[in-house]
């Protein structure tokens, strides 16, 4: 599956390759850069996330892969799907173990197209990635239906109680945050929007099951 470059529904501007959609040598440096300075994050989100012992669990763009190891830790089977072939290459590399033990697969793949099938998974989780998908309704309904009855999707994005400093020009506006919110209660019963210390976190949960 190749990158697209199609414009970010919240900015109307394609992802850049540093970060936005990595590519090439200059992506490369932007996934060493993503795994140290996003790495805070992630952690808050898997704090968020709770106990995965028994779940299969899939994340949406997950770059160099740091949240990728840990949800690896715990849950039953992880499948982490992005777009980006240097991503993959970088993810690929920081978990050849879980790989080959079967615990972890790496596809590509986005959150419109993550090539799983029907009620494939427990729990997805997206980092720092709603906010450049091409359409934003399109996501949400295809990781709505990867998702088996009682599934949960935790989206989260720069911003938080105290965003850093070099997250500051990235955080999303009241308009655009509401505009995610409307997207996810349009297809979840239960959408709660958390702030941790750096990310606005939107939590989703399919109440049957």
């Amino acid at each position: 599956m190749g990158a697209s470059k199609a414009a970010s529904w919240a900015t109307g501007t394609a992802p850049n390759s540093l970060a936005g959609l990595p590519t090439g040598r200059i992506g490369m440096l932007g996934g060493h850069l993503m795994r140290l300075l996003n790495r805070a994050q992630q952690r808050e989100v898997a704090q968020l996330l709770g106990p995965l012992d028994g779940k299969d669990v899939l994340e949406v763009g997950h770059g160099p892969g740091v949240l990728l190891g840990i949800l690896a830790r715990s849950a039953r089977h992880v499948v982490g799907v992005d777009p980006s072939r240097e991503m993959r290459a970088l993810a690929i590399r920081a978990h050849a173990a879980a790989i080959a033990d079967g615990r972890l697969d790496v596809r590509p793949g986005d959150a419109a197209a993550t090539g799983l099938p029907d009620g494939a998974v427990d729990l997805v989780v997206g980092v720092n990635t709603v906010a450049i998908w091409p359409d934003l309704d399109a996501g949400v309904a295809e990781l709505r239906r990867v998702l088996r009855p009682g599934g949960r999707l935790v989206l989260s994005w720069h911003g938080g109680e105290r965003p850093s400093r070099l997250s500051r020009p990235l955080l999303l506006s009241e308009e655009r945050l509401a505009r995610i919110e409307e997207a996810l209660r349009a297809r979840f019963p239960d959408v709660r929007r958390t702030p941790t210390r750096r990310c606005t976190v939107f939590d989703a949960r399919d109440t049957a099951g």
